[in-house]
């Protein structure tokens, strides 16, 4: 059995309503609530006088409207989003057009590595290709955003160009670490390498409280990315037991690890389990050989 971290599945996100989280950080979260957004998406407002905005979310105009009337006519600097999946970013351009704003993320989207053969990318239609930064964000710089100060930090896995934003002791962590659930990661939109490694890094960093992008703050960030990992390391030992009993394909993998699980989880599994096997292949402990109908999978 692999041990869960304590996932918070009760937060009420007051919808459309501006939620102080700390000094200087206010939550409006969208209303596009759904088994992979929790209860909607988490846009921040950031900043006292001179204000930026991080994660615009869906292109909603009650969100839209919301978002404006938590602005209040202040001067927007910036447009800032953690990464590019439509339910954080649809609503960039709109915003940043209305309020004459640059938009500063870390680059165009762009899949973690090259498909393979016969390979898809299931979450192809959930990104924002097209949406280009008028700043692109780097790892580890610090940046002024409205009258505040962010450290810019790089936490592919995800998907490639996730990064999360460190205000004062908060870390602003976006997709990478969430309270209510693990992350999807997806190949090729997201890779299972780059976002063991991301855990890493944030757990390394000086930050104690974790504030996502779905659901409510995490009060101790290192402790429960720690937990993920864990669980992340135990999803790893699953699959090497379920290909040591003959499972072949991702769907065997899925059924012997899920054997209950409603369609969609198990349909958001299938896609985590497949990046999961990539990363074991590539560790050397699972073979992988491609076909038009699938992957074959040996230990």
């Amino acid at each position: 059995m692999v041990a869960t971290p304590a996932y918070d599945t009760v937060f009420d996100p007051q919808t459309g309503e501006a939620v102080p989280v700390a000094p200087g950080l206010v939550r409006i979260t969208a209303p596009n609530a759904s088994a992979y957004t929790f209860t909607g998406t988490n846009s921040f407002v950031i900043g006292y006088e001179r204000l930026a905005l991080i994660d615009p979310g869906p292109d909603d105009s009650a969100h839209r409207e919301a978002l404006l009337k938590a602005i209040d006519g202040r001067p927007l600097d910036a447009i800032l989003l953690t990464h590019t999946h439509r339910d954080h970013s649809a609503g960039a351009r709109t915003m940043a057009d209305t309020l004459k704003a640059p938009l500063w993320f870390g680059g165009p989207h762009r899949l973690s590595r090259p498909l393979h053969g016969f390979e898809r990318n299931p979450l192809k239609r959930s990104a924002d290709w097209d949406l280009l930064p008028d700043r692109t964000l780097l790892d580890g710089e610090t940046i002024t955003a409205g009258d505040l100060r962010l450290t810019v930090h790089a936490t592919p896995g995800h998907c490639a160009n996730h990064l999360a934003f460190g205000l004062g002791t908060d870390l602003l962590s976006g997709d990478h670490v969430m309270g209510w659930n693990s992350t999807l990661v997806a190949v090729p939109d997201g890779s299972m390498a780059d976002y063991l490694a991301s855990l890493d890094r944030v757990i390394a960093l000086p930050y104690r409280r974790y504030v996502p992008a779905h659901g409510g703050p995490i009060a101790d960030g290192p402790g429960f990315a720690k937990a993920l990992r864990a669980h992340r390391q135990g999803r790893n030992e699953q699959v090497l037991a379920a290909v040591a009993a003959g499972a072949r394909n991702i769907g065997a993998i899925v059924a012997a690890i899920y054997p209950q699980q409603s369609f969609m989880v198990r349909r958001a599994a299938a896609m985590t389990i497949t990046a999961h096997v990539e990363f074991l292949a590539q560790q050397g402990l699972l073979q992988v050989r491609r076909w038009p109908w699938g992957p074959r999978i040996t230990p």
